[in-house]
């Protein structure tokens, strides 16, 4: 699965020039944008996200401006992935779970979501028992594949279906691009995550999650 280099050339073909240098030394997911003073996130005025219908885990159609008036916490991946999806998830969760606690009111206008990058087995009951497992808020939206590609077309995100010969089984590499959109639907940041890349580091630790929320949800 790409990290941290990979993230960083889907969002330079996004972001303004200004905005690419900032992106540039920051790791997967990390935020460019520190300080008290950065009233705007490192993703400010990126073309990533479109309106979009996809099907939720109770096998409903859900359209993206469903959610209008929501930050909205954007998380690509698939229920089949053997390690880093469901590592990012837990410790977004964890973050996204104590923030609720800790400000409940601001939590409610979050919404997170998982788009699923591998519509043939991510049926709406895959999705609900995997989503159930991190959070009860978050929710999981699969489609069919063509519905799939333009939403990760949209959002700045690569993906690619690995066969191995012979195998019945595949894996699905794909970009580490966790987005936090702002209430009008536009891009703000990207969500903290550990970067491979720096082991000494830990980017993802919940409570930079925590911090990031504090950070951009008002």
């Amino acid at each position: 699965m790409a990290g941290g280099a990979m993230n960083k050339a889907l969002i330079s073909l996004a972001l303004p020039f200004a905005t690419l240098l900032a992106a540039c030394n920051m790791g997967a997911g990390g935020n460019a944008s520190s300080g008290p003073d950065n009233v705007q996130g490192d993703l400010h005025g990126a073309s990533i996200g479109a309106p979009f219908t996809l099907t939720n885990q109770d096998g409903k159609k859900v359209r993206w401006d469903d959610y209008k008036g929501q930050y909205r916490l954007v998380y690509f991946g698939y229920t089949y992935c053997p390690d880093v999806c469901p590592v990012d998830l837990q410790r977004i969760m964890q973050g996204f779970a104590k923030f609720e606690k800790d400000k409940p009111a601001l939590a409610a206008k979050v919404q997170p979501m998982l788009i699923s990058l591998d519509p043939e087995r991510d049926t709406p009951a895959v999705l609900k028992t995997y989503v159930a497992a991190f959070h009860p808020r978050l929710i999981g939206l699969t489609g069919t594949p063509d519905e799939i590609a333009k939403v990760a077309k949209d959002f700045v995100v690569i993906y690619n279906k690995e066969e191995a010969k012979g195998a019945s089984d595949y894996l699905v590499s794909h970009s580490r691009t966790p987005y936090l959109f702002g209430p009008d639907g536009a891009p703000v940041a990207l969500v903290p995550v550990d970067d491979p890349a720096t082991p000494d580091v830990d980017e993802g630790d919940p409570a930079k999650v925590i911090a990031f929320l504090e950070k951009w949800v008002k």
